[in-house]
């Protein structure tokens, strides 16, 4: 996941300095990358979380989450575009970015401190 975060990092730092189609080319392959890396392990997350009998229910709150946060997401890039063009847009994008992989790290983080033996295996 975080692999991913970085890929849409770069992603967004590329288009948004773009001086070229071909920068504008690679900035979108970078995107597309971000979402191959992503996306599967978000389904295998909620395949994993979710109860066998709520499978269904569980992909459709995280569904119903994700379009929630792309329509938000998409007023604020919108409203950026429109108010400060395209490259604030991808800045503001990749700084989102950055702070889902900080965030990410932290959690990593708290969650190997909470693990029993400080994160060390029993064995």
């Amino acid at each position: 996941m975080f692999l991913g975060l970085t890929l849409l990092i770069v992603a967004d730092l590329v288009l948004a300095f773009a001086a070229s189609p071909l920068m504008v080319f690679a900035g979108a392959a970078l995107w597309g990358l971000h979402m191959a890396f992503t996306q599967g392990l978000l389904s295998k997350l909620i395949a994993d979380t979710a109860p066998a009998e709520l499978l269904g229910t569980g992909f459709g709150i995280f569904n119903l989450a994700s379009g929630c946060a792309l329509l938000l997401a998409s007023v604020i890039a919108g409203s950026l575009w429109s108010s400060l063009g395209a490259s604030a847009t991808f800045l503001a994008g990749a700084v989102f970015a950055a702070l889902a992989a900080i965030g990410l790290l932290a959690a990593v983080r708290h969650r190997s401190h909470n693990l029993p033996n400080g994160g060390e295996s029993a064995a």
